[in-house]
Protein backbone atom coordinates (compact mmCIF):
# COMPACT_ATOMS: atom_id res chain seq x y z
CA UNK A 1 0.00 0.00 0.00
CA UNK A 2 1.10 3.09 -1.08
CA UNK A 3 0.91 6.65 1.45
CA UNK A 4 0.74 7.21 4.52
CA UNK A 5 -0.27 3.79 6.33
CA UNK A 6 1.70 1.51 4.14
CA UNK A 7 5.00 3.34 5.32
CA UNK A 8 3.90 3.33 8.51
CA UNK A 9 3.41 -0.31 8.67
CA UNK A 10 6.48 -0.85 6.82
CA UNK A 11 8.48 1.09 9.45
CA UNK A 12 7.12 -0.17 13.02
CA UNK A 13 7.24 -3.99 11.20
CA UNK A 14 11.17 -3.20 10.98
CA UNK A 15 11.38 -1.86 14.53
CA UNK A 16 9.78 -4.71 15.64
CA UNK A 17 12.09 -7.35 14.40
CA UNK A 18 15.18 -5.23 15.25
CA UNK A 19 13.69 -5.90 18.55
CA UNK A 20 14.31 -9.16 18.07
CA UNK A 21 10.20 -10.27 17.68
CA UNK A 22 9.03 -12.51 14.85
CA UNK A 23 7.06 -10.58 12.43
CA UNK A 24 4.26 -11.81 10.18
CA UNK A 25 2.38 -9.46 7.93
CA UNK A 26 -0.72 -10.82 5.66
CA UNK A 27 -0.91 -8.02 2.86
CA UNK A 28 -1.89 -7.37 -0.59
CA UNK A 29 -0.23 -8.98 -3.54
CA UNK A 30 1.82 -6.14 -4.58
CA UNK A 31 3.70 -5.82 -1.35
CA UNK A 32 7.44 -6.16 -0.54
CA UNK A 33 9.61 -7.35 2.34
CA UNK A 34 13.15 -8.09 2.49
CA UNK A 35 14.04 -8.29 6.56
CA UNK A 36 15.03 -11.64 7.43
CA UNK A 37 12.47 -11.36 10.54
CA UNK A 38 9.71 -10.32 8.49
CA UNK A 39 7.35 -13.34 7.20
CA UNK A 40 5.48 -11.82 4.35
CA UNK A 41 2.37 -13.29 2.90
CA UNK A 42 1.48 -11.09 -0.22
CA UNK A 43 -1.39 -13.04 -1.87
CA UNK A 44 -4.35 -10.86 -1.71
CA UNK A 45 -6.04 -9.81 -4.63
CA UNK A 46 -9.77 -9.37 -2.99
CA UNK A 47 -9.92 -8.60 0.64
CA UNK A 48 -13.60 -10.62 0.69
CA UNK A 49 -14.56 -13.59 3.06
CA UNK A 50 -12.37 -15.81 1.70
CA UNK A 51 -9.48 -13.92 2.64
CA UNK A 52 -10.74 -13.27 5.64
CA UNK A 53 -10.95 -17.15 6.49
CA UNK A 54 -7.47 -17.38 4.92
CA UNK A 55 -6.45 -14.96 7.87
CA UNK A 56 -7.57 -17.45 10.85
CA UNK A 57 -5.67 -20.53 8.98
CA UNK A 58 -2.15 -17.94 8.44
CA UNK A 59 -2.49 -16.87 12.09
CA UNK A 60 -2.76 -21.25 13.34
CA UNK A 61 -0.17 -21.89 11.07
CA UNK A 62 2.38 -19.46 12.62
CA UNK A 63 1.13 -19.53 15.81
CA UNK A 64 0.86 -15.86 16.20
CA UNK A 65 0.18 -14.07 19.58
CA UNK A 66 -1.33 -11.53 18.33
CA UNK A 67 -2.80 -9.83 15.34
CA UNK A 68 -2.44 -6.45 15.00
CA UNK A 69 -5.22 -5.14 11.59
CA UNK A 70 -3.81 -1.88 10.65
CA UNK A 71 -7.08 0.14 9.39
CA UNK A 72 -8.33 2.72 7.54
CA UNK A 73 -11.29 3.14 5.64
CA UNK A 74 -10.33 3.48 2.00
CA UNK A 75 -8.04 0.40 2.15
CA UNK A 76 -8.73 -3.32 1.96
CA UNK A 77 -10.60 -2.68 -1.25
CA UNK A 78 -13.02 -1.18 1.02
CA UNK A 79 -13.98 -4.33 2.00
CA UNK A 80 -16.99 -5.17 4.40
CA UNK A 81 -15.38 -8.04 6.14
CA UNK A 82 -12.20 -6.55 7.09
CA UNK A 83 -14.69 -5.58 9.90
CA UNK A 84 -15.61 -8.81 11.04
CA UNK A 85 -12.30 -10.16 11.59
CA UNK A 86 -12.03 -10.00 15.41
CA UNK A 87 -15.02 -12.39 15.01
CA UNK A 88 -13.76 -14.90 12.84
CA UNK A 89 -10.48 -15.27 14.09
CA UNK A 90 -11.45 -15.72 17.09
CA UNK A 91 -8.34 -17.94 18.63
CA UNK A 92 -5.90 -15.22 18.40
CA UNK A 93 -6.42 -11.52 19.92
CA UNK A 94 -7.36 -8.73 17.03
CA UNK A 95 -5.17 -5.50 18.06
CA UNK A 96 -6.80 -2.46 15.31
CA UNK A 97 -4.85 0.31 14.84
CA UNK A 98 -7.29 2.87 13.59
CA UNK A 99 -5.40 5.45 11.56
CA UNK A 100 -9.13 6.85 11.01
CA UNK A 101 -12.56 6.42 12.18
CA UNK A 102 -14.64 7.53 8.92
CA UNK A 103 -17.50 5.40 7.95
CA UNK A 104 -17.02 3.31 4.51
CA UNK A 105 -19.03 3.36 1.69
CA UNK A 106 -21.05 -0.11 1.59
CA UNK A 107 -23.69 -0.08 -0.60
CA UNK A 108 -26.33 2.23 -1.55
CA UNK A 109 -28.95 3.95 0.98
CA UNK A 110 -26.38 2.23 4.09
CA UNK A 111 -26.83 4.76 6.46
CA UNK A 112 -26.43 4.29 9.88
CA UNK A 113 -24.93 0.89 9.06
CA UNK A 114 -21.99 2.28 7.69
CA UNK A 115 -21.32 3.69 11.20
CA UNK A 116 -22.06 0.73 12.97
CA UNK A 117 -19.67 -1.69 11.24
CA UNK A 118 -16.60 0.44 12.01
CA UNK A 119 -18.04 0.73 15.70
CA UNK A 120 -18.48 -3.05 15.53
CA UNK A 121 -14.68 -3.34 14.96
CA UNK A 122 -13.66 -1.43 17.59
CA UNK A 123 -15.87 -3.22 19.80
CA UNK A 124 -15.14 -6.95 18.69
CA UNK A 125 -11.29 -6.25 18.84
CA UNK A 126 -9.19 -7.23 22.04
CA UNK A 127 -6.93 -3.84 21.99
CA UNK A 128 -7.96 -0.48 20.01
CA UNK A 129 -4.79 1.64 19.14
CA UNK A 130 -5.94 5.29 17.79
CA UNK A 131 -2.70 7.29 16.28
CA UNK A 132 -4.82 10.96 17.36
CA UNK A 133 -6.81 12.49 19.95
CA UNK A 134 -9.92 13.36 17.76
CA UNK A 135 -10.68 9.48 17.04
CA UNK A 136 -9.41 8.43 20.79
CA UNK A 137 -12.51 11.16 22.04
CA UNK A 138 -14.66 8.88 20.31
CA UNK A 139 -13.14 5.60 21.69
CA UNK A 140 -12.42 6.33 25.25
CA UNK A 141 -14.95 4.95 26.68
CA UNK A 142 -13.69 1.37 25.52
CA UNK A 143 -11.65 0.24 28.26
CA UNK A 144 -9.09 -1.62 26.18
CA UNK A 145 -8.28 1.92 23.69
CA UNK A 146 -5.09 3.80 24.20
CA UNK A 147 -3.32 6.87 22.40
CA UNK A 148 -0.17 5.62 20.69
CA UNK A 149 1.29 8.54 17.81
CA UNK A 150 2.14 8.07 14.06
CA UNK A 151 6.09 9.11 13.67
CA UNK A 152 7.22 10.36 10.13
CA UNK A 153 7.37 8.11 7.55
CA UNK A 154 10.71 9.67 6.25
CA UNK A 155 13.51 9.76 7.84
CA UNK A 156 15.91 12.73 8.63
CA UNK A 157 18.71 11.94 6.68
CA UNK A 158 20.26 14.49 3.47
CA UNK A 159 21.99 13.02 1.31
CA UNK A 160 25.66 12.51 1.54
CA UNK A 161 26.51 15.60 -0.83
CA UNK A 162 23.58 17.96 0.64
CA UNK A 163 23.86 21.59 -0.84
CA UNK A 164 21.32 23.61 0.28
CA UNK A 165 21.41 25.74 -3.16
CA UNK A 166 21.51 22.63 -5.37
CA UNK A 167 18.56 21.66 -3.69
CA UNK A 168 16.32 25.01 -3.94
CA UNK A 169 17.71 25.14 -7.71
CA UNK A 170 15.74 21.70 -8.45
CA UNK A 171 12.50 23.86 -6.96
CA UNK A 172 13.38 26.51 -9.44
CA UNK A 173 13.63 28.61 -6.39
CA UNK A 174 17.21 31.02 -5.81
CA UNK A 175 18.24 32.69 -2.72
CA UNK A 176 16.17 35.51 -3.41
CA UNK A 177 12.89 33.50 -3.36
CA UNK A 178 10.75 32.47 -0.60
CA UNK A 179 10.21 28.70 -1.07
CA UNK A 180 7.24 27.17 0.38
CA UNK A 181 6.61 23.40 0.74
CA UNK A 182 3.83 21.30 0.41
CA UNK A 183 4.19 17.24 1.15
CA UNK A 184 2.03 14.40 0.76
CA UNK A 185 -0.21 12.89 -1.47
CA UNK A 186 -3.64 14.58 -2.61
CA UNK A 187 -7.09 14.45 -1.05
CA UNK A 188 -9.80 17.15 -0.01
CA UNK A 189 -8.94 17.36 3.28
CA UNK A 190 -5.51 18.44 2.38
CA UNK A 191 -6.06 21.85 1.49
CA UNK A 192 -4.56 21.93 -1.75
CA UNK A 193 -6.83 24.87 -3.09
CA UNK A 194 -6.29 27.00 -0.36
CA UNK A 195 -2.97 27.34 -0.75
CA UNK A 196 -2.68 27.54 -4.30
CA UNK A 197 -5.10 30.52 -4.35
CA UNK A 198 -3.42 31.90 -1.64
CA UNK A 199 0.06 31.38 -3.23
CA UNK A 200 -1.38 33.26 -6.44
CA UNK A 201 -2.09 36.24 -4.53
CA UNK A 202 1.10 36.92 -2.60
CA UNK A 203 2.50 36.49 -6.07
CA UNK A 204 0.14 38.87 -7.73
CA UNK A 205 1.02 41.72 -4.92
CA UNK A 206 4.78 41.02 -6.25
CA UNK A 207 6.40 38.96 -3.41
CA UNK A 208 9.31 36.24 -4.46
CA UNK A 209 6.82 33.12 -3.64
CA UNK A 210 8.04 29.79 -5.38
CA UNK A 211 5.96 26.48 -4.13
CA UNK A 212 7.43 22.94 -3.90
CA UNK A 213 4.64 20.00 -4.32
CA UNK A 214 6.82 17.27 -2.53
CA UNK A 215 5.92 13.08 -3.29
CA UNK A 216 3.36 11.84 -5.60
CA UNK A 217 0.59 12.99 -6.37
CA UNK A 218 -2.12 10.41 -5.35
CA UNK A 219 -2.10 6.91 -3.72
CA UNK A 220 -3.76 3.65 -3.95
CA UNK A 221 -6.14 4.08 -1.73
CA UNK A 222 -9.13 5.95 -2.60
CA UNK A 223 -10.31 6.79 -6.47
CA UNK A 224 -11.88 10.26 -5.58
CA UNK A 225 -7.75 11.47 -4.94
CA UNK A 226 -7.16 11.50 -8.93
CA UNK A 227 -10.21 13.17 -9.48
CA UNK A 228 -9.15 15.74 -7.23
CA UNK A 229 -6.14 15.98 -8.68
CA UNK A 230 -7.39 16.28 -11.37
CA UNK A 231 -9.24 19.40 -10.33
CA UNK A 232 -6.09 20.87 -8.58
CA UNK A 233 -4.51 20.34 -12.46
CA UNK A 234 -7.28 23.22 -13.60
CA UNK A 235 -7.04 25.31 -10.51
CA UNK A 236 -3.55 25.92 -11.81
CA UNK A 237 -4.41 26.34 -14.91
CA UNK A 238 -7.19 29.44 -14.23
CA UNK A 239 -4.68 30.84 -11.65
CA UNK A 240 -1.60 31.11 -13.77
CA UNK A 241 0.83 30.26 -11.29
CA UNK A 242 2.02 26.76 -12.67
CA UNK A 243 5.23 28.71 -13.72
CA UNK A 244 5.84 29.12 -9.97
CA UNK A 245 5.21 25.40 -9.02
CA UNK A 246 7.80 22.18 -8.98
CA UNK A 247 6.51 18.93 -8.87
CA UNK A 248 8.91 16.11 -7.46
CA UNK A 249 6.81 13.57 -8.12
CA UNK A 250 7.69 10.35 -6.13
CA UNK A 251 11.36 10.66 -4.62
CA UNK A 252 13.21 8.90 -2.45
CA UNK A 253 13.58 9.63 1.24
CA UNK A 254 17.06 11.32 0.71
CA UNK A 255 15.65 13.86 -1.52
CA UNK A 256 12.05 14.54 0.82
CA UNK A 257 14.47 15.42 3.16
CA UNK A 258 16.63 17.38 1.24
CA UNK A 259 13.64 19.65 -0.20
CA UNK A 260 12.25 19.84 3.18
CA UNK A 261 15.30 21.15 4.65
CA UNK A 262 15.84 22.95 2.00
CA UNK A 263 12.75 24.96 2.14
CA UNK A 264 11.60 28.33 3.79
CA UNK A 265 8.56 27.01 5.65
CA UNK A 266 6.29 24.03 5.12
CA UNK A 267 2.35 24.78 4.38
CA UNK A 268 0.08 22.19 5.23
CA UNK A 269 -3.78 23.80 5.06
CA UNK A 270 -5.61 21.13 6.63
CA UNK A 271 -9.36 21.42 6.01
CA UNK A 272 -10.00 19.60 9.32
CA UNK A 273 -7.11 20.98 11.25
CA UNK A 274 -3.47 19.80 12.77
CA UNK A 275 -3.44 16.66 13.69
CA UNK A 276 -1.34 13.59 15.10
CA UNK A 277 -3.10 11.94 11.99
CA UNK A 278 -1.44 13.84 9.71
CA UNK A 279 1.86 12.02 8.20
CA UNK A 280 3.37 15.18 6.01
CA UNK A 281 3.25 16.97 9.45
CA UNK A 282 5.22 15.04 11.64
CA UNK A 283 7.57 14.62 8.79
CA UNK A 284 8.00 18.48 8.59
CA UNK A 285 7.97 18.36 12.39
CA UNK A 286 10.84 15.67 12.27
CA UNK A 287 12.87 17.69 10.18
CA UNK A 288 12.68 20.98 12.30
CA UNK A 289 10.71 22.95 9.18
CA UNK A 290 9.31 26.47 10.08
CA UNK A 291 5.64 24.90 9.99
CA UNK A 292 2.08 26.45 8.71
CA UNK A 293 -1.48 24.52 9.12
CA UNK A 294 -4.46 25.15 10.53
CA UNK A 295 -6.10 25.32 14.44
CA UNK A 296 -6.79 21.70 15.47
CA UNK A 297 -10.27 21.36 15.78
CA UNK A 298 -9.92 19.58 19.74
CA UNK A 299 -7.03 20.30 22.20
CA UNK A 300 -3.18 19.58 21.37
CA UNK A 301 -1.16 20.41 24.08
CA UNK A 302 1.58 19.44 22.26
CA UNK A 303 1.08 22.33 19.18
CA UNK A 304 1.92 25.40 20.32
CA UNK A 305 0.88 28.55 18.22
CA UNK A 306 4.18 30.64 17.54
CA UNK A 307 6.26 28.35 19.37
CA UNK A 308 6.35 24.98 17.29
CA UNK A 309 3.94 26.18 14.60
CA UNK A 310 1.89 28.99 12.69
CA UNK A 311 -1.76 27.85 13.52
CA UNK A 312 -3.92 29.65 10.66
CA UNK A 313 -7.91 30.16 11.93
CA UNK A 314 -10.90 30.21 10.36
CA UNK A 315 -12.53 33.19 10.49
CA UNK A 316 -16.53 34.21 9.92
CA UNK A 317 -17.56 37.31 8.28
CA UNK A 318 -21.27 36.69 9.21
CA UNK A 319 -23.66 34.47 10.61
CA UNK A 320 -24.63 34.27 6.43
CA UNK A 321 -21.33 33.53 5.15
CA UNK A 322 -19.47 30.35 5.36
CA UNK A 323 -16.12 30.70 7.13
CA UNK A 324 -13.34 30.80 5.06
CA UNK A 325 -9.23 30.06 5.82
CA UNK A 326 -6.43 31.14 4.08
CA UNK A 327 -2.81 30.61 4.95
CA UNK A 328 -1.23 33.95 3.30
CA UNK A 329 -0.76 35.67 6.29
CA UNK A 330 1.11 33.39 8.23
CA UNK A 331 3.67 32.50 4.70
CA UNK A 332 4.04 36.52 4.68
CA UNK A 333 4.68 37.00 8.22
CA UNK A 334 7.24 34.50 8.06
CA UNK A 335 8.39 36.20 4.55
CA UNK A 336 8.65 39.15 6.68
CA UNK A 337 9.96 37.80 10.10
CA UNK A 338 13.72 35.72 10.35
CA UNK A 339 13.36 35.13 13.58
CA UNK A 340 9.94 34.11 13.62
CA UNK A 341 11.18 31.30 11.11
CA UNK A 342 14.37 30.27 13.27
CA UNK A 343 11.56 29.68 16.83
CA UNK A 344 9.75 27.40 15.00
CA UNK A 345 12.64 25.10 13.60
CA UNK A 346 13.79 25.21 17.21
CA UNK A 347 10.17 24.54 18.51
CA UNK A 348 9.53 21.91 15.88
CA UNK A 349 12.94 20.00 16.68
CA UNK A 350 12.27 19.91 20.46
CA UNK A 351 9.16 18.60 19.45
CA UNK A 352 10.11 15.45 17.09
CA UNK A 353 10.84 13.69 19.85
CA UNK A 354 7.92 12.77 20.92
CA UNK A 355 7.28 10.76 17.83
CA UNK A 356 10.13 8.33 17.64
CA UNK A 357 10.00 5.41 15.89
CA UNK A 358 11.65 3.25 18.91
CA UNK A 359 9.67 4.70 21.50
CA UNK A 360 6.26 4.53 19.21
CA UNK A 361 7.29 0.49 18.99
CA UNK A 362 8.17 -0.07 22.33
CA UNK A 363 4.49 1.53 23.59
CA UNK A 364 3.14 -0.91 20.78
CA UNK A 365 4.73 -4.10 22.03
CA UNK A 366 3.86 -2.82 25.46
CA UNK A 367 0.24 -2.33 24.46
CA UNK A 368 0.35 -5.64 22.96
CA UNK A 369 1.43 -7.78 25.61
CA UNK A 370 -1.22 -5.79 28.20
CA UNK A 371 -4.06 -7.34 25.63
CA UNK A 372 -2.09 -10.91 25.78
CA UNK A 373 -2.07 -11.01 28.96
CA UNK A 374 -5.42 -10.06 29.83
CA UNK A 375 -6.93 -12.56 27.27
CA UNK A 376 -4.88 -15.19 28.54
CA UNK A 377 -6.62 -14.55 32.20
CA UNK A 378 -9.95 -14.19 30.26
CA UNK A 379 -9.18 -18.05 28.83
CA UNK A 380 -8.39 -18.97 32.41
Amino acid sequence: MQGGVGAYTRILARHYADLGHQVFIYADHRATEDHRNIHLTATVRHWGRGTIGKIRRWAQDNALDVINLQFETAAYGMSAWVHFLPGIVRDVPVVTTFHDLLPPYLFPKAGKARDWIVMHLARQSAGVIVTNHEDYLRLKDLQTTVLIPIGSNISNALPADYDRAEWRSKANATDADFLVAYFGFMNRTKGIDILLEDTAQLIGAGYPVKLVMIGGRTGTSDPANHTYAQEIEQLISELGIAEYITWTGYVDDEAVSAFLTCCDCVSLPFTDGASYRRGSLMAAIQHGCAIITTKPQVKIPAFVDGENMLLARYELISDSTPPFLHVSPGILQLYRDEALRKRLKSGARRLSAKFRWDNIAADNIRFFRQVIDATKKDIR
